[in-house]
């Protein structure tokens, strides 16, 4: 049995046995408990606290017990900008349906919202985060789940902004369905293996949508990173399974869809570049399996900066870009099959779907721009397609074998 699951069975297995002696404590300004803090004073373990709708001026709220919090209605935490909000020190704690504003921000300590230290078998959803420093940080944890959560900041500089989720030494946690705008980076991970990112939304972010550190084995799929400063950043990990997200519209002079850096032995599946710099940058990758991806309308659809051994590129769309591939190295070894390449020019007389010439995608003016930016201006020039025109029938300064041998006549679907 999958160990995390393992982990919740015997999470829901305590609390089951609790059940007959826990009880239902209830905060507002008319009950006999008025705060959070008096409340969890005042709570045995697996207890459930309400919060009745209203504004609660309360930080360092210290959860050391199995607790259920629930708010009704959304009642709002306000943490006055004093510093953090809840610190979870306690296994098999809910937090769900709050409203929490104003946490404290400082140069020296990384506030927020919801701070989870050291604990497992947590639960983190419904939650709305605004006027936030840092929002949902985990340190140390485990068996997780961060759920349906709403968070906006309001980062203007990234020195004084922090990250909406954090996971630091944090293993086999969940992050699914949750809305991250304008913090830092929407989702940060380091030294975090396991895990499982799926059907985020992370959008307007300074930094990236999402940003992995010395993370191995983590899966995100089905996500979409919108105008990001940059969308995804990999580095320094191992073992990543990127399915099905769309990264999109992230521009800007050094933006791209996805970064990835350092990485070995990843999965790049069924996603979606769209109108960003860059699709992917790739530098210090090897044996990444890149297949049924849509690259559309970026600048560069895939550019190579060096130090990328084994990889390979098969059944990909590439339509529309600006460029395709753009290679810094006479040196391939990395393999292009049986992708499409809205630009191929070459024919199919035996009508098989593939085309009877090999297509060669990496162009001598994408080598040009690499080292003389400013010569983009002649991009469409009829000079541009005279070079590109001689350096395919002579490749003297791009890969001479940098070729897809059975590029596809038809755009591929599946």
């Amino acid at each position: 049995m999958n160990p995390f699951f393992k982990h919740i069975i015997l999470g829901f297995s305590i609390l089951t046995c609790c059940l007959g002696f826990s009880q239902t404590i209830k905060v507002c300004e008319s009950c006999s408990i008025r705060s959070l803090n008096e409340a969890i004073s005042a709570a045995n373990d697996f207890d459930t606290i309400i919060v009745k709708k209203g504004t609660y001026k309360e930080h360092n709220i210290v959860i050391d017990k199995p607790l259920t919090i629930i708010g009704n209605n959304y009642p709002v935490i306000d943490g006055e900008r004093k510093g953090e909000i809840f610190t979870i020190i306690s296994d098999n704690v809910v937090i769900d349906g709050l409203f929490i504003i104003n946490v404290g921000t400082s140069y020296t300590e990384d506030y927020a919202a919801i701070r989870v230290k050291r604990s497992k078998n947590f639960v983190i959803r419904n939650i709305v985060l605004e006027k936030l420093f840092f929002g949902i940080y985990i340190e140390k944890s485990s068996y997780g789940k961060i759920f349906h959560n709403k968070i906006i900041g309001e980062a203007v500089q990234e020195y004084s902004s922090g990250n909406g989720i954090q996971l630091w030494h944090s293993n086999h946690i969940e992050i699914e369905y949750n809305f991250v705008q304008h913090v830092r980076d929407g989702i940060y991970l380091e030294f975090s293996d396991d895990c499982i990112i799926k059907n985020n939304v992370s959008s307007e972010n300074l930094r990236y949508g999402l940003h992995f550190m010395f993370s191995n084995d983590d899966i995100y799929r089905d996500n979409t990173f919108e105008k990001n400063g940059a969308g995804v950043a990999v580095m320094f990990s191992k073992r990543i399974k990127m399915f099905n997200n769309m990264f999109k519209e992230n521009w800007g002079t050094a933006s791209y869809g996805l970064l990835l850096k350092e990485i070995n032995d990843a999965e790049i599946e069924g996603n979606t570049f769209a109108n960003n710099t860059i699709g992917i940058n790739v530098e210090g990758t090897n044996r990444i399996s890149y297949k049924h991806n849509n690259f559309e309308n970026n600048g560069w659809a895939i550019k190579v900066k060096g130090a990328c051994y084994t990889n390979k590129f098969t059944e990909n769309n590439f339509l529309y870009n600006s460029f395709d591939i753009a290679y810094n190295s006479k040196i391939n070894d990395n393999e292009f099959n049986r992708n499409y390449w809205s630009s191929y020019t070459g024919y199919d007389l035996d009508k098989n779907g593939i085309g009877d010439v090999p297509y060669r995608p990496v162009k001598l003016f994408s080598y040009i721009v690499n080292r003389t930016p400013e010569t983009i201006i002649l991009l469409r020039s009829m000079f541009i397609d005279i070079i590109d025109f001689s350096e395919k029938v002579s490749p003297v300064f791009t890969p001479d074998n940098l070729l897809d041998n059975n590029p596809q006549t038809k755009k591929l679907t599946w």
